[in-house]
């Protein structure tokens, strides 16, 4: 995790995605945490998020708002922070990803959130198991795409 953090501090994106972003928060390097289901069972299903921020490198293919449908796979996925703590991460624009209905019994419907410089991002769902319309959904390959471009333009920079 080190060296995850240094590549974190000097700039690089991160993201965390189900068991990642319980690392990530387990690190220390994304508040909360991450306890088992409020239902305390396995879900596996395709879920709606609503995103909270475009200005992000990991939404900035999406529009303010939109809806995302994505598949959740856990059994601790409810991301949890004290009331104080979730109350000044959404002041500050941090949780990034919300269910519109929560499955989970996640603090505040978080579904996905942010550090404070922006670019360490945990996420419950899996957009990397909705990238084809033809499987369910290609609604992951926004939040995807909008890493890689974000990637593409930091190369671009340092070129």
């Amino acid at each position: 995790m080190e060296a995850v953090r240094e590549f974190a501090h000097d700039g690089g994106l991160v993201l965390g995605i189900c068991n990642g972003f319980q690392v990530l928060c387990e690190a220390g390097l994304l508040p909360g945490a991450l306890r088992p289901n409020a239902s305390l069972r396995f879900i596996c299903r395709d879920v709606t998020v609503r995103v909270e921020r475009t200005d992000t490198p990991f939404t900035s293919r999406c529009t303010p708002g939109q809806k995302l449908v994505v598949p959740i796979k856990h059994g601790e996925g409810a991301w949890y922070a004290p009331t104080e703590l979730a109350e000044d991460l959404a002041a500050s624009d941090r949780l990034l990803l919300r269910y519109e209905e929560c499955p989970n019994g996640a603090v505040a419907d978080v579904a996905g959130v942010l550090n404070e410089d922006g670019n360490v991002m945990g996420l419950m769902p899996h957009p990397e198991h909705a990238v084809d319309p033809l499987l369910g959904s290609g609604d992951g390959a926004l939040l995807l795409a909008s890493m890689l471009d974000a990637v593409r333009e930091r190369e671009l920079v340092r070129s």
